[in-house]
């Protein structure tokens, strides 16, 4: 394998939106996170792990009301109109990001099949633990490939931050990509987790199915369409 399931992007109106969300979906608060300078967002985060997914957390992001601008498209499509009127009814599953030692090679060998996994930025927030540091791919449009479904790149400098996350009773044991090019898939050869096209039936671009005190919770991602 080539990449690992690293995290889910869950994009919220505001975060005290998305742990009340958190906590009637699954049973448990959001804590941690912090916040995102490069961007302009903040985040709180759950532990996912698994036997199929380990060191995973599920991310609840929204745009931060007291950073400035970033001066471009945030991350996860949160500028989008679309993602923009439907968290402001419910936080949304957005998005997967997938773990590597290899970003340069995976981000240039998706390129070499004409898709556009965005360009390598460097990113870190702080934490009562020390400063996380990361590089992601993050297209200029602030959009992801596939609809969403091709899984933006991540590479931690140091520590993971599920180093210093609370252990919970929320676990992902399925995630199922939909319309991802089979030479990205290829490429990828990510670990536990299935593909499939997208249909009349099912258009989400990806399905997560995760166990939590509440019971088994599958969440479809929203469709960032063309």
């Amino acid at each position: 394998m080539n990449a690992v399931i690293d995290h889910l992007v869950i994009a919220a109106d505001s975060l005290e939106q998305g742990a009340a969300w958190c906590a009637a979906t699954f049973g448990v608060q959001p804590s941690g996170g912090g916040k995102h300078p490069l961007m302009g967002t903040h985040n709180r985060v759950i532990a996912i792990s698994s036997e199929s997914f380990p060191d995973c957390y599920l991310e609840v992001i929204a745009i931060d009301p007291d950073a400035p601008a970033p001066g471009r498209p945030r991350w996860f499509g949160l500028d989008h109109p679309g993602v923009r009127e439907a968290v402001r009814e419910s936080p949304r599953l957005v998005h997967a990001v997938a773990r590597t030692r290899k970003i340069e090679m995976l981000r240039r060998d998706l390129a070499n099949f004409a898709l556009n996994p965005g360009e390598l930025l460097a990113a870190q927030r702080d934490t009562p633990h020390g400063l996380l540091k990361w590089r992601i791919t993050v297209r200029d449009d602030g959009r992801a490939e596939c609809a969403g479904a091709l899984p933006s790149l991540i590479e931690w400098e140091g520590q993971h931050p599920c180093a210093h996350m609370h252990l919970t009773d929320v676990a992902l044991q399925g995630l199922v990509l939909r319309g991802v090019p089979t030479q990205a898939v290829d490429v990828l050869k990510l670990s536990a987790v299935h593909t499939s096209p997208i249909d009349a039936v099912q258009n989400a671009p990806l399905t997560a199915t995760l166990e939590s005190p509440r019971g088994r919770v599958v969440l479809d991602a929203w469709h960032f369409g063309g």
